[in-house]
């Protein structure tokens, strides 16, 4: 760990682990200290491969070092690509002392995650977060999984890696439309949880975008701690957790709708939280200030505020029921009271849901 870095915990017990965050974390976190056996696989994609993958390999050089590059885009987040990492670890012979790295953003995150926690029946696994929203959401807590054509995130599991390394220097190469789509999730942390982050957001939303590395490490910094804190309470998502779904089941069902092809995770976010915010308003919980201040922060991220415009309110319905969040056949929405104060309900009017739908869409 570098002198200028930061660590964050979190509390699972015997299943605890470090979140490292930082300039230079790429060469000066200590990787090996997390790995288990002698065999390493790196996962990666095409376009993070050229940029850091033999960096990270001179990290390990007294390690055995496989790897595997994959398509980039949440396009190729699927049942097929994933046999791509299972074919390299099979005829590579790892074994059960292997340890997998996923080095690049959420999609290579969560195949690495889901392949580790299905490799006989479990190996170890380390998450090199190279984009904003992997770092501040989908590295942290274990969330593992790929799509399907009919569900984002259908077929998954919990599964803990050994640790996080996130070096902000990775961030230098993102592009900026990747980068404002992790401002989202950004974002989402302080609508959840916490009402002064979204201030400082508000205040400081110039210096983000220009990347400002100490407002960029403060920023990762809060919103790690908000997810460690939450999945050491609830780690499996049977009560507060699902809060961090926020915008998450309107999102997902944009996503699905464009194949995974058009807008990113973070923009379907966006628009999510917004539509969540304004069914919030009218069902009586949250104030038209309050859903005004998420639209000028989230535009002020050049990001969507309204669904795509060839999404019609019959499509959410249809593909939001397939959602994971729908128990016992009732669909479940997180919806806010304030800035930084949500729940998870069931009990939301589905007239209000059609409203919404019927405004949004007609809007968008």
């Amino acid at each position: 760990m570098s002198a200028t870095s930061t660590q964050v915990q979190v509390l699972l017990g015997d299943r605890s682990y470090p979140i490292y965050i930082g300039s230079g974390e790429l060469q000066s976190a200590d990787l090996n200290a997390h790995i288990v056996g002698q065999k390493v696989l790196i996962v990666t994609n095409e376009t993070v491969a050229p940029l850091y993958l033999e960096r990270l390999e001179q990290q390990l050089s007294d390690r055995h070092i496989d790897s595997v590059i994959l398509a980039d885009g949440e396009q190729h987040k699927n049942l097929d690509t994933l046999n791509r990492i299972f074919d390299q670890l099979i005829s590579k012979h790892h074994d059960r002392k292997t340890t997998l790295i996923a080095l690049g953003g959420g999609v290579i995150g969560d195949m690495t995650g889901f392949a580790a926690a299905c490799y006989q029946r479990g190996v170890a696994f380390i998450q090199v977060p190279t984009t904003l929203l992997a770092q501040v959401d989908s590295s942290v807590g274990g969330k593992t999984a790929v799509n399907h054509a009919m569900g984002k995130n259908m077929i998954g599991a919990f599964y803990q890696p050994q640790a996080v390394i996130i070096d902000t220097d990775t961030l230098s190469t993102l592009p900026d439309r990747e980068f404002a789509a992790g401002l989202a999730e950004v974002i989402k942390y302080g609508l959840i949880i916490d009402a002064e982050f979204f201030l400082w957001l508000e205040n400081n939303i110039t210096a983000l975008l220009q990347r400002d590395q100490q407002a960029l490490a403060y920023a990762i910094e809060v919103s790690c701690k908000s997810k460690a804190r939450i999945v050491a309470e609830d780690e499996t998502e049977q009560g507060i957790r699902a809060i961090l779904n926020l915008g998450h089941t309107f999102g997902h069902a944009i996503e699905t709708f464009q194949n995974y092809r058009q807008w990113l995770h973070g923009e379907a976010v966006a628009a999510g939280m917004v539509m969540a915010a304004k069914l919030s308003q009218i069902a009586g919980q949250l104030s038209q200030a309050d859903v005004s201040r998420i639209e000028t922060l989230l535009q002020a991220c050049s990001l969507p505020v309204a669904p795509p415009q060839d999404m019609a309110s019959e499509d959410f319905m249809k593909l939001m029921v397939r959602d994971k969040k729908v128990l016992d056949g009732r669909l479940r929405l997180v919806l806010m009271q304030e800035i930084g104060r949500a729940q998870v309900s069931d009990q939301f009017s589905v007239d209000h849901l059609k409203q919404l739908l019927i405004r949004s869409c007609h809007s968008g």
